[in-house]
């Protein structure tokens, strides 16, 4: 106002393009500021727990996860946040079957809960020699790390726990010994794992504060009569089941069927420009609903 006000009185109009930079970044910065007052769940200020896994369509399938993967994770650096690979599991042919991430930073798991459910791509598939289009799907969880105060009672008799070697980078010591964890809770069938860590109980205590997480979550929302219900918006990891498109072709455009914010820049989208479809979904009242008791 400042800046306007004196090229008013100087009769200078080339102050002209910076105020009007000056009133965007002030609306963006405002839009900001009134998304982040949504975040009132009670883990929504945690570090968040991603796991992407490869859905209908083969390689095509898994190499659409590792585009996923670099989406969030561009989009968690522009925040400022750091990301963390827990579990990796890479694709027969090409891309990844399946991969747990950590986003540590001030309300990722606020911002980040928009992005559970199924994934939908559409592309002409660079794995196909006919170049004919391909439908491609991935899913995502996301949950809350959980603080160490936070209790959760476990059974000991209720975990089967499996050791085995890494298969990702790390050297000698981690791909030569049964470091990476993996642990099955029966009674729920839930099965977390870890491989990040040197140590084999590193990763035991990673993989214990994940399973924490999802008993969690199955514990608030346990006037659901079913497990599956767990999976939320998620279903089946195919046809029908999508929160979001991503077209390539024969045009582009994301959408995101929950909220109907579209963006037609899916270059941008991809490179982690995802703040409108999460503004979107928590500006809806969406968000708030996963946070009622």
């Amino acid at each position: 106002m400042t800046l306007n006000e004196l090229g008013i009185e100087e009769q200078d109009a080339s102050i002209i393009p910076e105020v009007e930079e000056g009133i965007k970044k002030l609306k963006k910065d405002l839009e900001a500021l009134r998304i982040e007052t949504l975040l009132t769940g009670q883990y929504d200020k945690n570090n968040a727990i991603l796991t992407l896994h490869a859905g209908a369509g083969g390689t095509e399938a898994q190499d659409w996860v590792e585009m996923l993967l670099r989406m969030f994770t561009r989009w968690a650096e522009k925040k400022g946040y750091t990301v963390k690979t827990l579990d990796f599991l890479a694709g027969d042919e090409a891309g990844i079957k399946s991969v747990t991430i950590q986003v540590n930073g001030e309300n990722a798991y606020g911002y980040l809960k928009s992005e559970k459910g199924v994934h939908r791509l559409v592309r002409i598939s660079p794995f196909d020699a006919s170049g004919r289009r391909h439908t491609s799907f991935a899913s995502v969880d996301v949950m809350p790390e959980l603080d160490d105060d936070i209790q959760v009672d476990i059974n000991p008799d209720d975990l089967r726990i499996d050791t085995y070697r890494s298969s990702g980078a790390g050297g000698q010591h981690v791909n030569k010994t049964e470091s990476a964890v993996r642990i099955t809770h029966i009674p729920t069938g839930i099965v977390v794992s870890c491989q990040n860590e040197r140590s084999q109980f590193q990763n035991r205590d990673t993989a214990m504060k994940m399973l924490k997480a999802k008993l969690l979550e199955l514990k608030e929302r346990e006037q659901k009569e079913k497990i599956e219900d767990l999976k939320g918006v998620q279903m089946e990891i195919a046809w029908g089941s999508q929160i979001r498109s991503y077209v390539f072709c024969p045009y582009t455009l994301v959408k995101d069927h929950r909220t109907n914010y579209e963006d037609g820049d899916v270059n941008a989208v991809m490179d982690g420009e995802i703040d409108g479809f999460i503004n979107a979904y928590l500006a809806s009242g969406l968000g708030s609903q996963n946070n009622k008791k």
